[in-house]
């Protein structure tokens, strides 16, 4: 997948590394249920689970033109009877890569992926109760909210509520042609 800005490619091994380093940054694991010391053998573990499993899939965002990664996005309970997936995370590492447009610029590739390559009928993605920089730019990309799911994470052992906000393949399509 690519854009003006970046190259989102499927994840390699090389870039368990990158999600070692950054998934220990405080500005990166704030709104996700990640718990805090996850060690590069976990990534690693991690990355070796999800690609035996067909419900998943990794992505590593890259800048252009140097193809330096500078995120990820991580999709799940891909369905391919009832046709929905997951954004489950999606970040931007970098802080001073972040404020440049590169999480919007990313989303609405995996958008277009996940719409038009994958023929999904429905993406979900949710972000924490305080996350209003993810709600706004969810917002402003056309997700709907569903409503607030009580408990449904755990971040270093405490339950986390979390914002369901859903697309549709017509909305998307519509959004497209406005």
């Amino acid at each position: 997948m690519e854009s003006k800005s970046l190259i989102i490619r499927e994840t390699v091994f090389d870039d368990c590394a990158y999600f070692a380093e950054w998934e220990n940054l405080p500005h990166v694991t704030e709104f996700f249920t990640m718990d805090e010391g996850r060690s590069y053998e976990d990534i690693v573990t991690e990355f070796v689970r999800y690609n035996l499993d067909p419900t998943k899939m990794l992505f590593t965002i890259t800048e252009k033109p140097s193809c330096q990664p500078i995120g990820k996005i991580y999709l799940s309970r891909i369905d391919t009877h009832d046709d929905s997936l997951d954004i489950t995370r999606i970040y931007i590492a970098d802080l001073d890569k972040r404020g440049k447009g590169y999480g919007e610029e990313a989303l609405r590739l995996i958008l277009e992926y996940a719409f038009i390559n994958l023929h999904t009928e429905r993406v979900t993605i949710d972000h924490f109760e305080g996350n209003r920089i993810a709600a706004s730019l969810y917002e402003k990309i056309g997700f709907t909210n569903e409503g607030l799911m009580r408990h449904a994470g755990k971040k270093n052992g405490k339950y986390v509520n979390l914002q369901l906000k859903s697309m549709l393949r017509a909305e998307y399509y519509d959004k497209l042609h406005r």
